[in-house]
């Protein structure tokens, strides 16, 4: 049977208007359904659902387009922020905490999987390599890593499972955490002088607040196409080492890294590219939503939650011993945790509620886990798939 939207605009439009809908209905209604089950969740759900009872298709001209076109443009977009001095200025060790903490998420995906991997498709592999992406980096590191490993629709459905469970879990313990801050002091000898210098350092970091005009999205569109155009001359050239490294692989790399040195130029400056790269992560998620299989996602939820549950712990273990080799407070290590696990979106969240004055810097942190995200994250599900062929 043929689905109900099968024309190219018709299964765009669709697509779009879901993530406009569900952003508009969060941002008009501001129902408390949204602190537990961010739009995400929904813009990924709604187009499973359709492409699942035939309203659209499970193959479109579309979804290729927005997997060659727009997902080079959204992690260019995403790393023309970064700013690695600004954020050890303000956090000093911190950003050291996070890299310790990205370790622990490297390092606790293969042995999660191999906890759980007897109740999972030999494919799931792919599931915790895209989770980690996310856990890394944020949601557009995710798209990344599940380009770069061929991930279907239904192995980035269970990771946006556990990315959005977990979360649930995860953020109330990093928000709660504040209460045991003296404690927490003690423990990793922290100097009292560090709180007057970590808030010294970020009133003096430099804010652009500028509003975006119409010029500057021209100027973002134009040096995302350029940079896609340009990791995909690169890619052609480089060899493919199967089941390695594919050209998708080297694209991503390759548009990673320029975006890396872009936020070096003066392209930096440009107000708007993080908004406007979080439109097009989100008509991505849209698109690998249309993409999945329902049956395939439920069938293997419970086992791949379980597993990312104790990855999560994983991952809080080795932040604790960061802060503790590092002698950091438990403000900067529970931001630094959360720039790994919920990225851009969550460790302002954090921040505001351990210290309001460093919501800016924590913002600088995750933007440096964007710009790691896409080589930790790829190596992580290697380390994956190696532990699926143990245990095959």
């Amino acid at each position: 049977m043929s689905p109900l939207i099968s024309s190219d605009v018709g299964v765009l439009t669709v697509l779009v208007g879901t993530c406009a809908f569900f952003f508009f209905v969060e941002n008009t209604t501001r129902w408390r359904v949204f602190r537990f089950l961010p739009p995400l969740v929904f813009i990924y759900l709604v187009p499973v659902i359709f492409s699942n009872t035939g309203v659209l298709p499970s193959q479109s001209d579309v979804y290729t387009s927005i997997r060659s076109f727009i997902l080079p443009m959204m992690l260019v977009l995403l790393l023309l922020k970064v700013d690695v001095g600004a954020a050890i200025r303000v956090m000093g060790r911190g950003v050291f905490v996070m890299l310790i903490g990205t370790l622990g998420v490297m390092l606790g995906a293969p042995i999660a999987y191999l906890l759980v991997s007897r109740w999972l498709s030999p494919e799931a592999w792919k599931a915790f390599g895209t989770l980690a992406g996310s856990w890394i980096g944020g949601t557009g590191n995710m798209a990344g890593v599940s380009e770069m490993i061929d991930a279907r629709g239904t192995e980035f459905g269970l990771a946006v499972l556990g990315d959005t469970t977990i979360y649930m879990i995860w953020l109330p313990i990093m928000l709660g955490s504040k209460k045991l801050a003296g404690r927490f002091a003690r423990f990793t000898g922290v100097s009292a002088e560090r709180f007057k210098r970590m808030e010294q350092a970020a009133a003096e970091l430099d804010r652009d607040d500028r509003t975006p005009a119409l010029h500057d999205y021209l100027y973002l569109l134009f040096i995302a196409l350029c940079a896609s155009w340009t990791s995909d001359l690169i890619a052609t050239w480089l060899p493919e080492r199967e089941p390695l490294v594919s050209e998708g692989t080297w694209r991503i790399l390759c548009i990673t890294t320029i975006g890396i040195g872009l936020s070096f130029t003066p392209a930096r400056r440009i107000p708007g590219s993080h908004a406007f790269a979080m439109a097009l992560v989100y008509l991505f998620v849209a698109r690998m939503g249309a993409s999945a299989e329902l049956a395939g996602v439920t069938e293997q939820a419970i086992p791949f939650l379980v597993g990312a549950l104790f990855w999560i712990f994983f991952h809080g273990g080795f932040c604790l011993v960061g802060a503790k080799l590092l002698k950091v407070d438990i403000h900067t290590a529970a931001i630094a945790s959360a720039a790994n696990i919920g990225g851009a979106a969550s460790a302002p969240i954090v921040a505001a509620h351990h210290k309001q004055s460093l919501v800016p810097a924590s913002v600088l942190m995750a933007l440096v886990g964007y710009a790691v995200g896409n080589y930790a994250g790829y190596i992580t599900a290697q380390l994956c798939r190696l532990a699926a062929l143990l245990v095959q």
